[in-house]
């Protein structure tokens, strides 16, 4: 049988469940019980296709792990799918994702012990004429492992390459992963409100929080109407950092264990980092953090969690807002695409800049992201973020998404191109950090 007369099955799979849809184009949804993987399911389903039709069965598969090409023999062994095989007769169902062939890896350029000039090229001969010995412990630096199709079909012997969208992720997945020796602080801050301060700091320490193994706090760090805590799951406690001040002494002493700051933070479930909430109802009057209650708190966050994510408000001149900046490592600014959004960034640079050295840093390293707030064209946002390409060390774009608009921020509610987007900006943030 020729390539060209191969059928194909499509798999699209969101979570436990999936859609498969045959040659005849009748889509089957089917789901995993259990602990059993989702992609199991799928390529045990299309392996009884194949068996029953008697024929070969190239099967396309895309979702939350990527895009990737099997094919299925008649006898039920798995192969890759060669990159050009060309699209079957039999045409996907409308609504199903089909995946594009793999790009090729890049050369192999390992060398070997078949060639002496290979072998005299890695080793070197030293001043003293003795050889230069290479060692057979490596880094300890690999792919990571996981359950998804690239890991199935490696354990079946089979190789799929990666393409560049998902060697990016995976590279921006391990920038983000990263522990370095202390903590770090992000300042999220812009003197605009409505610019998405809030939604920027919860999804850096969803994305910090999943993928660096946790002990992330977002401090809402806002004295009129701090949002951060309506949009964001509440714990055990309705506690805020008002709560928090007067408990501090305790919670920095030799007897205080790690679990005792959970009665004053609010545990976020699924994105696995801890808020440290703000009261909106109060006036700003009456929950003003000086700089000796701020200085006083750090030290409790710091004992705590290994990154802090600060939120934030728009007044600039508050005595929480500068010892933010004072004790940030990073700066990170949120803007919208629009000229007062940005405008209201770039003068924020400017202060910074003519402050002090090490605010006029963080504004050189600054991190600026330009969120798309509603469907459409990219104009303006590419426009607006070509401006700050002098100004700053990294400008990002975040792509618009209906579920950061408003209601709780879950990084399993948005859109994988969003998910990509802020897993981007957070590797970008890394780099700052490290």
């Amino acid at each position: 049988m020729t390539t060209d007369t191969i059928p194909r099955a499509y798999a699209t799979v969101t979570g436990p469940h999936a859609t498969f849809v045959g040659p005849d184009g009748q889509p089957e949804p089917i789901s995993a019980t259990g602990d059993e993987d989702i992609r199991r399911v799928v390529v045990r389903r299309a392996t009884d296709h194949a068996r029953r039709a008697g024929t070969a069965l190239e099967l396309v598969t895309s979702g939350d792990r990527g895009e990737h090409r099997l094919l299925i023999s008649a006898a039920g062994e798995i192969t890759a799918a060669p990159a050009d095989v060309p699209e079957p007769r039999n045409a996907p169902t409308p609504g199903v994702n089909v995946a594009p062939p793999p790009e090729p890896d890049p050369p192999d350029h390992t060398i070997t012990g078949d060639s002496d000039a290979d072998a005299d090229a890695d080793l070197d001969a030293g001043s003293d004429g003795t050889i230069a010995r290479r060692s057979f412990i490596t880094s300890g630096e690999t792919q990571a492992t996981g359950t998804g199709w690239r890991h199935l079909a490696a354990r079946a012997g089979i190789r799929i390459p990666e393409t560049k969208t998902q060697r990016a992720r995976r590279e921006a997945i391990a920038s983000v992963s990263r522990h370095w020796a202390g903590y770090r602080n992000i300042a999220v801050a812009n003197g605009k409100g409505g610019v998405g301060k809030t939604m920027t700091s919860s999804m850096l320490a969803a994305v910090f929080a999943r993928h660096g193994g946790g002990n992330v706090l977002a401090w809402d760090n806002n004295d009129t109407r701090g949002t951060l805590g309506w949009r964001t799951e509440q714990g055990l406690y309705d506690t805020t950092i008002r709560d928090l001040l007067p408990a501090a002494p305790d919670l920095l002493s030799a007897t205080a264990s790690v679990s005792d700051i959970s009665r004053f933070v609010h545990h976020q479930s699924a994105d696995r980092y801890d808020v440290l909430r703000s009261n909106p109802e109060l006036l700003a009057a009456h929950q003003r953090i000086e700089h000796a209650d701020f200085d006083l708190l750090m030290q409790v966050a710091m004992h705590y969690y290994r990154l802090i994510v600060f939120d934030s408000g728009n007044d600039e001149s508050a005595d929480r807002w500068l010892r933010m900046i004072d004790s940030a490592h990073q700066l990170v600014i949120p803007t919208l695409p629009s000229p007062e959004s940005a405008e209201s960034a770039s003068l924020l640079l400017e202060a910074l800049r003519q402050r002090d050295r090490h605010s006029a840093n963080l504004a050189a390293n600054a991190v600026v992201i330009v969120t798309q707030p509603e469907a459409g064209s990219r104009r303006d946002i590419d426009a607006i973020a070509a401006g700050f390409t002098d100004q700053v060390r990294v400008v990002e774009t975040v792509p618009f998404d209906p579920a950061l608009k408003s209601g709780p921020l879950r990084f399993d509610a948005l859109r994988r191109t969003s998910q990509d987007a802020w897993i981007r900006v957070a590797a970008a943030i890394a780099t700052g950090l490290s």
